[in-house]
Parts: structure tokens; C-alpha cells; sequence
């Protein structure tokens, strides 16, 4: 069974209205192309996979909201900025309509250890995860999605050379179908993973 869709940090969620339809634009025309693309989307049994996210200012991101994998496009309803963060707490600060996705610690602990990256993409594919699994940087198997644990095996393989200036994607062993790319922008990120395919 997939352990799927579940929040697993402690949420500080304040209900904001929506962004401005500007500050999700580029967001959604690249989940668009994800959600074409089948890397992100919704199981059969209803639960969502996949998110996308872009540097906001600082340690801010706009993030996709939780339980938006069934929508086949978003607007700005279905999207969250994540204002802060604690690993070692297990805690995310977010607002808007809806509560960040499951999956903001590791687009955190991205942004946090890589100042140069802008957009991070989460998607789900059980073929490319076979195929890549170790032989991209791999994060430990025992290592569950949306826990400390996995924070620091994705800030572990950031601090190797190669994952940052070169492929740009891992994939996460302990989150059977997963794989997480990033970039300057939405366009690398989202280019690199179409790329696999």
C-alpha cells in the first residue's frame, strides 16, 4: 500500500486569500505539462501525487496546495506560500486557501541548502523510478517522504557537487515512484524531468 498524501510535519496554517493569478502563472503552466505528462496526478483510489513549487522571497516558496493531484488544472485557489520552516522540528508555516502540499519539507530543505535554485518540482512515476533508482543520487531507502529523516538525505545529496551543478534530480528510495528535480527556473526543472521520460 503507498503511503500517500498524508501531512506528516505539524502545520501553521492561516486561511489567506488566493495569490494573485500573476504569481501562479508560470507555476501553472508547468504543472499543466506535469500533470499531461502523468508525473503528477492522482492514484485510482483518489489520493494525489506530484507538486510544484517556485522561490518566493527568502525562505518563501509558492507551493501546490494538498489534495490538488485530481485537479487536471489549477488556478490560484490550489496553491499556498510557505513562509517558513523548521527540520528538526518538523514544522511548516503556511498560508492561503488551502494547506501547503505534503511534500513542502523537502521543496524547503531545497531552497534552504541551494540559494541558486528557484523552482523545485515532486513527481511520480513508477517506470523512471525503477530506472533511475541509484543510478541518479538516491536518498536511503529507510528514509520515509515528508519526515526529518528524508530532509537530511536530500540536504546530504545536495552537498554532492554533482547533484547540484549537474543532474539535478534525485530520487527519493524511500518514496517508491518519487523523484525531485530542480533548477534556476520552473523551465529547467521541468524541461530536465520531461527529459526522462
Amino acid at each position: 500500500m503507498l503511503d500517500e498524501g498524508y501531512i506528516k510535519f505539524k502545520a501553521h496554517w492561516r486561511e489567506r486569500p488566493p495569490l494573485p493569478e500573476a504569481e501562479i502563472a508560470e507555476l501553472n503552466h508547468w504543472r499543466d505539462q506535469m500533470y499531461r505528462a502523468q508525473l503528477i496526478g492522482a492514484y485510482p483510489d483518489g489520493i494525489g501525487f506530484g507538486n510544484i513549487s517556485r522561490r518566493y522571497a527568502g525562505r518563501q516558496f509558492i507551493i501546490s496546495g494538498s489534495k490538488t493531484g485530481n485537479f487536471a488544472q489549477l488556478d490560484a485557489r490550489h496553491y499556498a506560500l510557505v513562509s517558513d520552516y523548521n527540520v528538526e522540528r518538523n514544522e511548516v508555516f503556511c498560508e492561503g486557501p488551502l494547506l501547503a502540499s505534503s511534500e513542502s519539507m523537502s521543496h524547503a530543505v531545497v531552497y534552504a541548502t541551494c540559494p541558486e535554485v528557484r523552482a523545485v518540482i515532486h513527481v511520480h512515476h513508477l517506470a523512471l523510478w525503477e530506472k533511475h533508482l541509484h543510478r541518479l543520487p538516491t536518498t536511503w531507502a529507510a528514509a520515509a517522504y515528508g519526515t526529518p529523516e528524508m530532509a537530511r538525505e536530500i540536504i546530504r545529496l545536495l552537498h554532492e557537487s554533482t547533484v547540484r551543478r549537474e543532474e539535478q534530480v534525485l530520487v527519493m528510495a524511500g518514496h517508491r515512484e518519487g523523484l525531485i528535480a530542480f533548477g534556476e527556473d520552473l523551465a529547467g526543472a521541468g524541461e530536465r524531468l520531461l527529459a526522462l521520460c
